[in-house]
């Protein structure tokens, strides 16, 4: 078994509200990537929910997609281990779906 670290993006759609879409980083342990995918999906069909708010509404999440599934950088996961990297070229594309960057509060 190997530790795979697996991208998931889900949308929360809340009726008249414009959707919040969340990234989560998901460890997985599996026998190969197709397995590690596979796993993800299912841990990422697994969490889609609704329920009512406090102002009485309903929210759904739901998966939209699995993005990524990689081996973790490092199988040791103690303090400190790097278990995920990815690139790009484009900082302000970053910067403008990131809104932690900006300090905006969610």
């Amino acid at each position: 078994m190997q530790s795979y670290v697996a991208v998931l993006v889900s949308e929360s759609h809340v009726s008249g509200d414009a959707p919040l879409f969340q990234e989560s980083f998901v460890l997985v342990r599996a026998v190969g990537e197709d397995e590690a995918r596979a796993k993800a999906e299912a841990l990422g069909r697994a969490a889609q929910t609704s329920y009512l708010n406090e102002d009485g509404r309903t929210v759904t999440w739901t998966l939209r997609h699995v993005v990524d599934v990689a081996p973790v950088l490092r199988d040791d996961l103690g303090d400190g281990a790097d278990l995920y990297a990815r690139h790009f070229r484009n900082i302000e594309a970053y910067e403008a779906f990131e809104p932690l960057l900006s300090g905006e509060e969610l």
